[in-house]
């Protein structure tokens, strides 16, 4: 004789076991999509930040190019307002302290222009110059308090009166 076996209630032997997985299954993935979403917006302020502060060294460096295309060397201190998306509306203020002559050095004279007035009466000393210029753009509209300092050599080619003047 065989035993007849005993009939299993399912119901009775798993009640609440799916709700519990489930429940933990929703909030595993409830975790994942909050971290995703931090992750994401963390990369997002980064890439603002990144993007403002080169927008601020473009502005610095516009300004640099602005003060260089005059004559830069007696110019003192300037504040130069960039527009950097033409939009009408200045951007960043852009601070230039007077530029500093680095140093200096004699280029060849000129040739005479004329052989009957002598090299001494149509020579010209021309001096090589190093100059350090350091701009410092500050945002004005986005309020996003960004600030970058920007400092850039150049040399140029002056008479002996600027290096006289203004070299040590």
């Amino acid at each position: 004789m065989t035993a007849s076996p005993r009939p299993v209630r399912l119901g009775q032997a798993q009640r609440g076991a799916t709700l519990v997985i489930c429940l933990i299954v929703l909030t595993l993935i409830t975790l994942i999509v909050v971290n995703a979403f931090n992750v994401s917006s963390s990369d997002l302020k980064a890439v603002s930040n990144m993007q403002m502060r080169d927008e601020a060294m473009a502005a610095a460096n516009q300004a640099i190019e602005q003060v260089v295309s005059s004559p830069f060397y007696n110019s003192g201190a300037q504040t130069v307002n960039v527009d950097i998306n033409k939009d009408g509306t200045s951007d960043f203020k852009v601070v230039v302290a007077a530029p500093t002559c680095i140093r200096a050095w004699v280029s060849a004279s000129a040739d005479a222009s004329d052989v009957e007035l002598g090299p001494a009466m149509t020579s010209v000393s021309q001096w090589y110059t190093d100059w350090d210029l350091d701009a410092t753009a500050t945002d004005l509209v986005a309020g996003s308090g960004v600030s970058v300092r920007v400092h850039q050599g150049i040399r140029a080619v002056v008479d002996e009166s600027v290096k006289t003047t203004y070299c040590p």
